[in-house]
């Protein structure tokens, strides 16, 4: 699916308000003591991997005297955190960088961000609430919410059109559909071995819960009985070898595998469009939309995992001009013409963005070119994917390590050298010794 390679994800980190005493014992965050009003003129380092962030970079500049953005494109999320990580450690951190909600609680556990709810809490009815939420840890704001990703499926309207199918509405129709396909050469959904975000967005989807706060301590659970649905599912996608299994390092040939017909489906946002609107040469008009798949039985709900409110452009510690910093964070987000850059896919990510009111961005942020007469009914069906996003997902302090470990096991799975529940059983374990080993508060 491709959604943390790179990806975003609007889940609130539910840690506002609570005594944490013991839940994030490495916590060092900023009271912002250490931020600067200069009287000059000033350049912000700023780096980020979207499209379009260059051109929203020459925008501020060409619109603020006193305020200038240097940016740095770091090739994607993963390399982001390593990249940074490095920066921290040789004090030479950046003001400003892109990052996504799961990894905001661990950076601030590491001393890494700073607190900038004093410059930001005013714009805070500007944004929709979730996306809000998602730069925030006890209660403090460390990052302002760039874009918000429904989540839905892309699918061939010719393939399907041709073996009489019809989009699949479940994950049984979907895994039915497959069968079908499969018998023509055809898969109908890809699953890099490097890409676990599979399992996280569908385990999401089931209502499951890998972190959650129990009094003073961590709870962890990935074996919970939404997970093991997720993995019942997967499993049989798996098992029946209805998905192909191409690696995101050659994005160009994932690209052309969607192109040319030899898979069907993709569960995607608006902005992973924008690569294919890019990359495509021959299935130009020959998509459509259709709402993400429900669990049998079960009512729409998509998970926040591909919903990109929580794209964040984060301030660090290090930033000496903090205030400047966030202000041109705010800019960003909520500049009219930065918007709309960064919205379309052919200027940008193709992102929805963060606002309370984004209805009107969905023209731009899906492609008619890539749709042709299906560019109309797309558009409902990304508006309904807004209204039905998971909003009890909670990224735990250790989220970096643990999702690294999880990929390190994910091709397993893919190859089917071990099942999903091994794999969920796994990280169970790895994940309850991990938090133990940093000295953090966890029952599991």
């Amino acid at each position: 699916m491709n959604f943390s390679i790179p990806r975003r994800r609007s889940a609130c980190v539910a840690v506002a308000g609570l005594a944490l005493s013991g839940l994030l014992t490495a916590c060092g965050g900023s009271d912002d003591t250490g931020g600067t009003k200069s009287s000059g003129p000033v350049t912000l380092q700023f780096w980020g991997w979207a499209n379009g962030q260059e051109a929203v970079v020459k925008a501020f500049n060409a619109s603020h005297k006193d305020v200038r953005l240097k940016y740095t494109k770091v090739t994607d999320q993963l390399t982001m955190q390593k990249q940074l990580s490095n920066a921290v450690k040789a004090k030479n951190a950046p003001c400003l960088l892109q990052n996504t909600g799961e990894y905001v609680t661990s950076w601030v556990a590491q001393g890494a961000l700073a607190d900038i709810t004093k410059y930001v809490e005013s714009s805070k009815d500007k944004f929709n609430s979730g996306s809000w939420a998602s730069g925030q840890v006890q209660g403090k704001v460390y990052g302002v919410p760039t874009a918000s990703a429904p989540a839905f499926t892309i699918y061939r309207t010719d393939i399907f059109r041709k073996y009489g199918l019809k989009a699949p509405t479940t994950w049984d129709e979907f895994i039915a559909a497959g069968k079908v396909l499969k018998k023509h050469g055809i898969k109908i959904t890809n699953y890099a071995g490097e890409d676990p975000s599979t399992l996280e967005v569908l385990s999401m989807q089931a209502g499951a819960h890998w972190y959650a706060i129990d009094g003073d301590a961590w709870k962890v659970d990935f074996q919970d009985a939404g997970s093991l649905k997720a993995a019942k599912v997967i499993q049989e996608i798996i098992d029946n070898d209805l998905n192909a299994k191409l690696s995101f390092a050659d994005y160009a040939a994932v690209q052309r595998s969607f192109d040319s017909g030899a898979t069907a489906t993709r569960q995607i946002s608006t902005w992973q469009m924008s690569g294919m609107v890019q990359n495509f040469t021959k299935s130009f008009g020959k998509w459509a939309l259709s709402p993400w798949p429900t669990f049998t039985g079960e009512a729409a709900k998509t998970p926040a995992g591909t919903n990109q409110s929580a794209n964040l452009t984060l301030v660090s510690e290090q930033c000496k001009y903090r205030e400047q910093a966030a202000e041109a964070a705010l800019w960003m987000s909520t500049d009219t013409k930065a918007v709309k850059i960064m919205a379309s896919p052919e200027t940008g990510s193709g992102v929805m963005p963060a606002l309370k009111h984004s209805d009107s961005y969905v023209p731009e942020a899906v492609s008619e070119k890539l749709l042709g007469s299906d560019y109309q009914p797309a558009q409902q069906v990304v508006k309904d994917s807004l209204a039905t996003v998971t909003t009890d997902w909670t990224f735990g302090p250790n989220w970096t390590a643990m999702f690294t470990e999880l990929q390190s096991q994910w091709g397993k799975v893919v190859s089917k050298e071990e099942t999903v529940t091994d794999l969920l059983a796994h990280m169970q374990k790895w994940t309850v010794d991990d938090l133990k080993s940093r000295g953090i508060n966890v029952k599991g």
